[in-house]
């Protein structure tokens, strides 16, 4: 679960902090586990700072506080401030820019040969994909694991992400899929040909970030005439 540390302070030498921080971050490069971080001072009262860091979990932080770069620029900190620093310690329980984040490495990771990746940070276990082209739901992480493979198998291809929107704990994704028909794909024989597809999702995220349900809109019926397998009837 993503984590933030919320840290308070009270200073009138804000540009001193600024050099201080700075210098942590060149003396951590390579080290710290911090992915975020946001310095604000209060509008009402300028000497009241607010950092907030944010982190990939809880241990990681912990990890980030043991540095001794980390122990050595807090010190110096402390000497900044009129005061002693507070810390509070938060577990993220809604964060839409990394529900957005989720959606997006999926439509990175689909694409590629071979076994689809784990995909255990981005789905959960009893993950619930709604697509009406499958006759049944696709349920659990394995067998979404298992449909990615039906297309890997059946194409080259990337996505294109070309609008994301996020709301709550759902995500919409207007995509454009492009490849190139390399292998079987539902019994029909490799042509070769290029196609490009364009769609929609929209993924349920649970509050750690991993995507819990999905639905897909895309447009078939023109994939299937691309690759010459529709009658004539049906167009």
């Amino acid at each position: 679960m993503t984590f933030v540390q919320l840290i308070e302070c009270r200073t009138s030498r804000l540009d001193e902090m600024n050099r201080l921080m700075d210098r942590w971050v060149e003396q951590t490069k390579g080290k710290r586990t911090a992915t975020h971080s946001v310095v604000a001072k209060d509008r009402a009262d300028a000497s009241h700072i607010v950092e907030i860091v944010e982190f990939p979990s809880y241990e990681e932080a912990m990890r980030n506080s043991g540095l001794p770069e980390t122990d050595r620029i807090f010190q110096e900190m402390v000497a900044l401030c009129d005061e002693t620093p507070t810390f509070t310690d938060l577990d993220v329980v809604r964060d839409e820019q990394l529900y957005s984040a989720t959606a997006r490495r999926f439509f990175e990771l689909a694409p590629g040969e071979g076994d689809a990746p784990p995909f255990n940070d981005v789905f959960i276990e009893d993950y619930h994909d709604h697509d009406p082209a499958n006759v049944q739901d696709v349920i659990g992480l394995d067998a979404m694991r298992r449909e990615v493979e039906v297309w890997r198998g059946g194409f080259d291809f990337s996505f294109t992400i070309e609008d994301q929107i996020a709301q709550g704990d759902r995500v919409c994704t207007r995509w454009t899929f492009q490849g190139r028909h390399k292998g079987d794909f539902l019994g029909i024989p490799p042509t070769g040909q290029d196609v490009t597809m364009t769609g929609t999702t929209i993924h349920r995220c649970t509050p750690d970030g991993k995507i819990a349900e999905g639905w897909w809109q895309y447009d078939r019926l023109g994939l299937m005439q691309q690759l010459g397998a529709l009658d004539p009837l049906e167009l």
